[in-house]
């Protein structure tokens, strides 16, 4: 079954449920990953979500739940019910504060003209009926302790002040952007329509409590992947809030900006050429691949494909090798320089660990289409080529492209380090200068 008709069977004509079903149920049925209690090993998981090109549909929201942090890797089957009481008593209490604060903000806004955005009002409000249906037939025991975990959170909170007019601002942009999200997927049709307004509480309420983030356009699209996927408002809040711990510099026009810097130096080694035609002075360098970067190629491939390189882009994979080599490198500068009495040399980086394999994406679909860009001599002529892009990449192909440039991206780094190596100790190194003349 693929992705979209899995999707569709899942979750068409309902709304997200607040939490997800009996958490200690939760397992994750790849090779060695989970071990008898429930522990995750991180590294095996990311290792084989990166080799195996993503997970299958169906193991997708386990996996999510800790490659996003939401769940501690190192946590047990037993513990995780009670982690998860604690997230939907916090995130009950943050919703209910600014709520409080901002109470004119607790419904969307209606003008009357999209027939659709009512019906998901509608929607949305039958089910916030079910939940507090479900809510008075709680056990005894469970209401007390979902009470005492309620009042531990406020007293927590009571010293958090929300700037209500940055909120404000806030959830005004949210309101433009949310009735436009990702309409075009099953998630969000017929009842379904009310995960619209379930989207909008978790982006009000991360941005009342992020103020130093808040919101930008741009975040309703990675939040909305997280609630298709876990299908739990709850859930989603705090992956989105942890992939955010990591990811929201790069909403902010500096972060964004060093990306593309990078992006830009990169393509430079790669090609030169490309790279002195796509920087002159009416390109404004870089910037038309700013929403690949920003979205993670959200809009470039078909959907199920944009979710599988969304989580091999968190693994990690690629990015967590070069730092082993390099923190290894730099163990091996200290004790050789500790061992000679020669002052100590910088040596050449052997790999730009910046260089992360989401930039290889980025390179490899320019590179891809390099005659087309040469042939843009304007800044529309990039957005035209950019919007031409939308749904029809191919991912399996552009992975391999990828991977490959990122290899022989490393073998001449390495080439490059050894022939520094080579011209200033060769005097020295008997074994060096041997290695040398076997690859001249």
């Amino acid at each position: 079954m693929n992705d979209v008709a899995h999707v569709k069977i899942r979750h068409s004509r309902r709304c997200a449920s607040v939490s997800s079903p009996v958490p200690s149920c939760t397992s994750i049925r790849l090779p060695g990953v989970m071990d008898s209690d429930g522990r995750v090993d991180e590294a095996r998981l990311r290792k084989y979500i990166f080799q195996n090109g993503g997970v299958l549909p169906q193991e997708r929201t386990p996996v999510w739940q800790f490659l996003f942090s939401m769940y501690p890797s190192r946590s047990t089957a037993l513990e995780r019910p009670l982690i998860q009481e604690q997230m939907v008593a916090r995130y009950q209490v943050m919703k209910q504060k600014w709520q409080h604060v901002c109470p004119g903000a607790v419904h969307l806004p209606l003008n009357g003209t999209d027939a659709e955005i009512i019906a998901a009002v509608n929607f949305f409000h039958q089910r916030q009926r079910v939940i507090r249906e479900e809510a008075s037939r709680l056990s005894k025991e469970a209401s007390k302790r979902r009470s005492f975990l309620e009042l531990q959170t406020q007293i927590l909170l009571k010293r958090v002040e929300i700037n209500l007019e940055e909120l404000q601002e806030a959830i005004r942009i949210i309101d433009k952007d949310v009735p436009r999200t990702d309409r075009d997927l099953s998630y969000y049709l017929d009842e379904g329509l009310g995960n619209l307004l379930v989207l909008r509480d978790i982006l009000i309420t991360y941005a009342a409590f992020h103020p130093d983030v808040s919101y930008a356009q741009g975040m309703n699209d990675i939040c909305s992947r997280f609630l298709v996927v876990l299908d739990s408002e709850v859930d989603a809040f705090w992956s989105f809030s942890c992939y955010m711990k990591t990811f929201s510099k790069d909403f902010h026009a500096d972060g964004l900006h060093r990306k593309i810097e990078l992006e830009a130096a990169l393509l430079k080694e790669l090609d030169p050429l490309l790279h002195a035609h796509l920087v002159t002075d009416s390109m404004d360098r870089f910037t038309f691949c700013h929403r690949w970067l920003l979205l993670g190629f959200q809009r470039e491939f078909e959907h199920s494909e944009a979710l599988r390189l969304f989580e091999i882009l968190r693994c990690n994979h690629l990015e967590l090798i070069t730092q082993q080599v390099e923190r290894a490198r730099y163990q091996e500068r200290i004790i050789q320089n500790q061992s000679t009495e020669d002052k100590p040399k910088m040596e050449p980086q052997l790999i730009n660990t910046e260089y992360t394999f989401e930039l290889f994406i980025c390179a490899t679909i320019i590179l891809e289409n390099r005659d087309k860009l040469l042939n843009c001599r304007t800044d529309v002529q990039l957005l035209q080529f950019t919007s031409s892009l939308q749904g029809t990449l191919d991912l399996n192909s552009t992975l391999k492209k990828a991977e490959e440039h990122f290899f022989n991206y490393c073998k001449r780094s390495s080439w490059a380090c050894l022939s520094s190596r080579y011209h200033s100790h060769r005097s020295k190194d008997h074994f060096l200068n041997q290695l040398w003349n076997l690859f001249s």
